[in-house]
C-alpha cells in the first residue's frame, strides 16, 4: 500500500527542504521512542516519519517518489533499506550525503531504541543538551569542539524570622527589616505583607539575598512570618471573631453598636434579651483572600457590669431582680 510521505511530515508537496527538514526535527523528536517508553506505537511512527525525511529530503529519491509513489525503490531508483542517503549519520555505516543540518552528527555510535539513532544524538541535534563521545563533539571522532561556558552560581537564599502586627497580617503592609549584610555592613530594608498572610508562612522574596561569587544573579530573602496577638480579635481561617463589650441595658433592651472591623466601621442590631457570648455575623467582613474568597466577622458579645453602682442604680437593680421570674440555673447540674 502506498505511503503518503507529505502527509506523514505534515508538509505539503511544494514544501522547501528547509520546511521538510523543521517538520522532521519536530516529529522525530515527539515519537522517538526514548521519549514515549508507554506508547507501543511511537516506534512505528517514529521510522515512519525517518522513511519519508529520507525520501523527501533527497532530490532524486523525492522525483521518483512523486512519480511512482512510496513503491519507488522497486522501479531500480531507490537505495535498499530504511536508512538515510548514503548512510545512516546516526550510527555505523558508509560515506555518501548526510541531511542538512545533521553534518556534526556523522561518524561512528552505536544504535539507538530508534532504528541506531539514540536519544542522546536526537537531544544533541535539537540543543537539549546530551553528553560528549560520538561524531563532531569534544571527545568524539570528528574533530569539532564546543567548550562549555560555566554558569554563573546564584547568590546564597537569605532566611529571617519576622513578627508582624495583627492589624498588618489581615490587611496586609510594609514592615521594615534590618539585615545583616557581608562585611559587617547593617541594611534596612521595607519587605511588603500580603493581606491574609498566617502565622508560619514564608514569603520569598527574589534578589534580595547575597551576591553571587561570579556574576549570577542574587539569592532570594525568605522570611517566615509570626503574627503577634491582638486584644479584641482573634482568627480562624478567614474569619475574625471581635469581643464586642455592651451594657446591661443594651442586653436587655436591644439595640445598635458600632463595631470596627478591617474593612470600615459596621453599625451590629443586637437583638432584645441577648446573653454574653452570643455571636452576631457580618458577612464578608472577614479577611480576603487572594482567590477573592472572603471570610466572615463575628461580633461575640460581652456584657459588662458596673464596677460600682450608686444607690438609685443598686435600688433599681435589686427591684429588677425581684420582678424578674426567670430562673437561668434551673437546667445547671453535675
Amino acid at each position: 500500500m502506498s505511503k503518503d510521505f507529505y502527509k506523514t511530515l505534515g508538509v505539503s508537496k511544494g514544501a522547501s527542504a528547509e520546511e521538510i527538514q523543521k517538520a522532521y526535527r519536530n516529529l522525530a523528536r515527539k515519537y522517538h521512542p526514548d521519549l514515549n517508553p508507554d506508547d507501543k506505537t511511537a516506534k512505528q511512527k517514529f521510522q515512519d516519519v525517518q522513511q519519508a525525511y529520507e525520501t523527501l529530503n533527497d532530490p532524486k529519491k523525492k522525483q521518483m517518489y512523486d512519480q511512482f509513489g512510496s513503491d519507488y525503490d522497486q522501479m531500480g531508483g531507490g537505495a535498499p533499506g530504511g536508512g538515510f542517503p548514503g548512510g545512516n549519520p546516526f550510527g555505523g555505516g558508509g560515506g555518501g550525503q548526510v541531511p542538512p543540518g545533521f553534518e556534526h552528527m556523522f561518524g561512528g555510535g552505536g544504535g539507538g531504541a530508534a532504528g541506531g539513532i539514540s536519544l542522546e544524538d536526537l537531544m544533541r541535534q535539537f540543543g537539549m543538551g546530551g553528553g560528549g563521545g560520538g561524531g563532531g563533539f569534544e571527545g568524539g571522532g570528528g574533530g569539532r569542539k564546543r567548550g562549555r561556558k560555566q554558569q554563573p552560581t546564584p547568590g546564597q537564599d537569605v532566611q529571617h524570622e519576622l513578627e508582624i502586627p495583627f492589624r498588618t497580617s489581615v490587611v496586609g503592609g510594609k514592615v521594615s527589616l534590618t539585615m545583616n549584610r557581608p562585611g559587617g555592613n547593617r541594611e534596612t530594608i521595607d519587605v511588603s505583607i500580603p493581606a491574609g498572610i498566617e502565622s508560619g508562612k514564608t514569603i520569598r522574596y527574589r534578589g534580595l539575598g547575597e551576591d553571587s561569587p561570579n556574576g549570577g544573579p542574587k539569592g532570594d530573602l525568605l522570611i517566615t512570618v509570626r503574627v503577634g496577638e491582638h486584644e479584641s480579635f482573634t482568627r480562624q481561617g478567614l474569619d475574625l471573631t471581635v469581643k464586642v463589650p455592651v451594657t446591661i441595658a443594651e442586653a436587655c433592651l436591644g439595640g445598635k453598636v458600632e463595631v470596627p472591623s478591617p474593612h470600615g466601621t459596621l453599625t451590629l442590631t443586637i437583638p432584645a434579651g441577648t446573653s454574653s457570648g452570643k455571636k452576631i455575623r457580618a458577612k464578608g467582613q472577614g479577611i480576603h483572600a487572594k482567590d477573592g474568597t472572603q471570610g466572615d466577622l463575628y461580633a461575640e458579645l460581652m456584657i459588662v457590669v458596673p464596677k460600682k453602682l450608686s444607690s438609685k442604680e443598686t435600688e433599681l437593680v435589686k427591684e429588677l431582680g425581684e420582678l424578674s421570674a426567670e430562673t437561668p440555673r434551673e437546667n445547671l447540674h453535675f
